[in-house]
């Protein structure tokens, strides 16, 4: 089926502060930690861009691998759709800077789900005969879509932003795609939505609605059980388990539904906020570091997203 190669993730410079956000929603220093969980997390500056995130961390990926841009058959932009400038291909631009001109740029939009329906399209596209490599590119500039001045908006006050870029092959993956699942609850489309306010979209939350952390779990159970089934694995099987980092007690809460120790997953609310669609590679990354990653390792990806769609995807360790 073929996997990932290879992965860079990338972090902005620029920071939210917890102190700014409380000054400008009126909203409590401590109730805003118990969303945040840290004082600063890394945000988009108003002079950086997404898709020049993408585009260094792609420069390293491509620096370090054996893929050349001449090898690049896809280009894939993923994340919400809200690019760097309106009406506009950052694939196609990414590639204009990595001088990969014999592929094909396109963007998918599934918000923090994206990076995971882009490495599906690209892996089934590698998978009916195509040769080279796919590259994906995951970021976002959510942080900028937070409107600190509204108290409302307060479950947002996390969203941070950060870049990755993902090599895939058909061949001699590191971690090879074994299974993906995802679906898509409808009943919750206008749970959150854009407007523009003060010459800059902003996202707005609708009339609060309860049992949308009940949809998390219960939508997340549903697919590792598909995820399991399709690869003939058991829940104790799980080596490792990342999930985007949106909600620290829904996370934990997931882990407990599955009978999975917290020692399973990653933790990074210390330090980051909720990363957008690279959250679960940031996790991944970090395992890599520590060298906690052993040949034969089972490694699912939960990620989820506005809309509101879920998805799991099964990995190897190969290495």
């Amino acid at each position: 089926m073929g996997g990932i190669v290879d992965f860079e993730v990338r972090l902005p410079r620029a920071r939210a502060a917890v102190h700014r956000m409380h000054r400008e929603s009126g909203v409590p220093v401590e109730a805003i930690r118990e969303i945040t969980h840290t004082d600063e997390f890394p945000v988009l500056g108003e002079a950086e861009r997404s898709w020049r995130l993408a585009a260094e961390a792609a420069r390293a990926l491509l620096g370090r691998t054996a893929a050349r841009p001449g090898d690049v058959r896809q280009v894939i932009f993923a994340g919400s759709a809200e690019w760097d400038v309106p009406f506009w291909s950052p694939a196609a631009k990414v590639a204009a800077e990595l001088g990969i001109d014999d592929a094909h740029c396109f963007e998918v939009a599934n918000f923090c789900n994206a990076g995971t329906v882009a490495t599906r399209i690209a892996l089934d596209r590698l998978a009916g005969g195509g040769d080279g490599y796919a590259l994906v590119l995951i970021a976002d500039r959510l942080g900028q879509l937070v409107d600190y001045a509204d108290p409302a908006s307060k479950e947002l006050f996390n969203f941070g932003d950060a870049a990755a870029a993902v090599l895939l092959s058909g061949r001699d993956a590191a971690f090879e795609v074994l299974h993906t699942a995802m679906r898509t609850d409808p009943s919750w489309a206008d749970y959150y939505y854009g407007e523009q306010r003060d010459g800059r979209l902003v996202i707005r939350r609708g009339p609060h609605r309860p049992g949308l952390a009940d949809a998390y779990v219960d939508n997340f159970t549903r697919l590792v059980e598909e995820t399991l089934n399709a690869v003939g694995g058991k829940r104790d099987d799980v080596a490792h388990f990342l999930i985007n980092q949106g909600d620290r007690r829904m996370h934990e809460r997931l882990l407990r539904e599955l009978g999975l120790s917290q020692d399973r997953s990653v933790f990074n609310y210390d330090r980051l906020g909720h990363m957008g669609g690279a959250d679960t590679l940031i996790a991944l990354d970090g395992l890599r570091e520590r060298r906690a990653l052993r040949r034969g390792d089972l490694i699912l990806l939960a990620t989820s997203a506005m809309g509101f769609s879920w998805g799991v995807t099964a990995l190897e360790y190969t290495r």
